[in-house]
């Protein structure tokens, strides 16, 4: 918590980490970050849903990567030195899932107030609006913050979900 001078309340911060995708930049909670990696070849699996970018091995357990570029509607990453992997939990009705998110680079970690995110922009962005929890006030620039469970419908959560384990399953 940071206070403000005076006797004024302390403001309870939430640490986002905050990430490029194309020439935007994205935040997601840090609670939901599992880890950080340096982009690792994939595993393609036939007929996969086309964000699915394939599948890596993280100590044992087969996890889908998801091609954030190609979920929000742009073309397909290009790996670079910078390209990461987020190891993230998605939450739903079903359970948690361990996912990963190709992007293009991991920029830092922020703590943001809740009087620093704003509500989404109605126009400018390029991506689905249900995506976005708002926009992460960062001084100079904003951060679209992601809805990082909603990113993917249950459909397709299960589509990659099914992909890791079919895998999983030629692996054995």
């Amino acid at each position: 918590m940071r206070a403000h001078p005076s006797n004024a309340p302390a403001v309870e911060l939430h640490p986002y980490l905050t990430f490029a995708v194309a020439d935007e930049e994205y935040a997601i909670e840090v609670l939901r970050v599992r880890e950080i990696l340096a982009f690792v070849p994939l595993t393609k699996v036939p007929r996969a849903p086309q964000f699915v970018s394939g599948v890596m091995n993280l100590r044992g357990t087969v996890v889908p990567v998801i091609d954030l570029r190609v979920k929000l509607g742009m073309e397909p990453t290009v790996v670079t030195p910078h390209t990461c992997i987020i190891i993230v939990e998605i939450v739903n009705d079903h359970g948690n899932t361990i996912m990963g998110l190709l992007t293009d680079d991991v920029k830092q970690v922020i703590d943001l107030a809740a009087d620093d995110i704003e509500p989404p922009p109605s126009f400018g962005t390029k991506i689905d609006l249900t995506y976005l929890l708002g926009m992460g006030d960062l001084g100079d620039r904003f951060a679209l913050i992601l809805d990082i469970d909603r990113v993917l419908t249950a459909l397709e959560l299960i589509a990659a979900s099914n992909v890791a384990a079919e895998a999983e399953q030629a692996n054995a």
